[in-house]
Order: structure tokens, then sequence, then C-alpha cells
């Protein structure tokens, strides 16, 4: 059974979504998402300060099985990428809540975090 941490909210792609009190957020791909890829042989991650929408594909995590698309669960603009999982993207099956992180963003519209699944949902989900 896949780990779901009940302080993150997810998405229907397999994203989940950390949010901090500065109107930014940490966005990774979640144990599901990891487990169903294999081992993560690659990571492509968007330019930081790119400014990018909700559901548009900001990288790709390619596997020994498959490459997947990875898409913004909200609005925002790109403040860091984890240079760690660039390096060693099987960070993202080792710890893909903790070292395995993928993007640091300021959203541009906390309403949005309402549409995001909660941990219950996400369960339901997968």
């Amino acid at each position: 059974m896949s780990l779901i941490p009940s302080e993150l909210l997810y998405t229907a792609e397999h994203e989940w979504v950390c949010v901090h009190d500065d109107n930014t957020v940490t966005i990774g791909i979640t144990d599901y998402a990891q487990e169903s890829l294999g081992d993560i042989t690659f990571v492509e991650f968007p330019d930081v300060g790119a400014v990018l929408t909700k559901g548009e594909t900001f990288g790709v995590v390619e596997s020994v099985k498959a490459a997947s698309d990875l898409y913004m669960p909200l609005d925002g603009e790109i403040l860091e990428i984890n240079e760690q999982v660039d390096d060693e993207p099987e960070l993202l099956n080792q710890a893909p809540f903790e070292g395995g992180w993928l993007l640091k963003v300021r959203i541009q519209d906390a309403n949005q975090l309402a549409v995001l699944l909660t941990p219950q949902a996400y369960t339901e989900l997968i």
C-alpha cells in the first residue's frame, strides 16, 4: 500500500503539494507514482523563473518502464528545482516526500488549493 502523508494535498495525476505560510508550495510525485514507474532514471525540470499555469506540463519523469509527464497542480512561478534529484533521480524512489521533492513554486491564486485532493480523496482515487 502506498504512503499518503496526511499533511499534503494531491492531484489526480499523482503529484503532491505541501503548502507553506508564505504563499509558496513544494511539489513532488506520490509514493504511488514512483511505485508505478519503477526505477526512475531521469527527470526533466522546467527553468527557474518560468511561470506556468495549472494543468500545464512542467517536466518528465523517465524510468526503466516508461516516461510520464508532470503537470502543474497550480498557477505559479518556479522558484527552485531540486538539484539533488537532477543529479540523483533515484531519490524519487527512495524518498518521494522528503529528499525527492521536485519544485518550489510561488502560487498565484491560493483559491486553486481548494480543488486539490485531500489525503482521503487521493486514497479513494488510487
